[in-house]
């Protein structure tokens, strides 16, 4: 199986409902989806706030994963 390369820098982009990480081609990553409304007795999707915070750290994967020069 080929390897895959998904150039840096990946950003986060807010759609609709959901938040995009993409890679530097525009490459969707990763959906990050949310409720507009949150209902008080049962949430099934993550707030905006937290798919926000969720697309932030995931799109901060390649710098994170980096291994440290020596």
């Amino acid at each position: 199986m080929p390897e895959r390369h998904f150039p840096e820098p990946w950003s986060v982009e807010e759609l609709d409902s959901c938040f995009v990480v993409k890679d530097l081609n525009g490459q969707a990553l990763a959906y990050m989806y949310f409720e507009k409304e949150p209902r008080r007795h049962r949430r099934e999707l993550l707030t905006r706030d937290e798919a926000q915070r969720i697309a932030a750290i995931f799109a901060k994967l390649p710098e994170l994963l980096r291994k440290p020069e020596a």
